[in-house]
């Protein structure tokens, strides 16, 4: 991914709420599971680090940027956003420039 596409996704990304939280219980299957499929059904998600999760939020982004296949635009604070394209062209909800 290129800095302009992951500037157009950031752009993008900071009017979306987050749609999961990851708590004390860190990462878990069940979660990357959820995250897989909503990577699938938007492409795009913000996820939101509790206090109470101990691990750091970076590490979280790398290990459920791994386990889901996606990419990591970027991660502020306690806000993680993931990206994965759909591999069909027709399924696509987001348009990259320089695709």
């Amino acid at each position: 991914m290129t800095s302009k596409q992951r500037a157009y996704l950031k752009k993008i990304s900071s009017t979306y709420d987050p749609i999961f939280q990851i708590g004390k219980g860190s990462v878990t299957p069940e979660i990357c599971s959820a995250v897989d499929e909503a990577l699938t059904a938007r492409e795009l998600i913000k996820i939101n680090v509790l206090k109470n999760c101990m691990d750091d939020p970076k590490a979280v982004a790398q290990l459920l940027s791994e386990r889901t296949r996606s990419d990591v635009v970027h991660v502020i604070g306690r806000k993680i956003v993931l990206f994965r394209q759909n591999s069909k062209k027709e399924d696509r909800k987001i348009i990259i420039p320089g695709d």
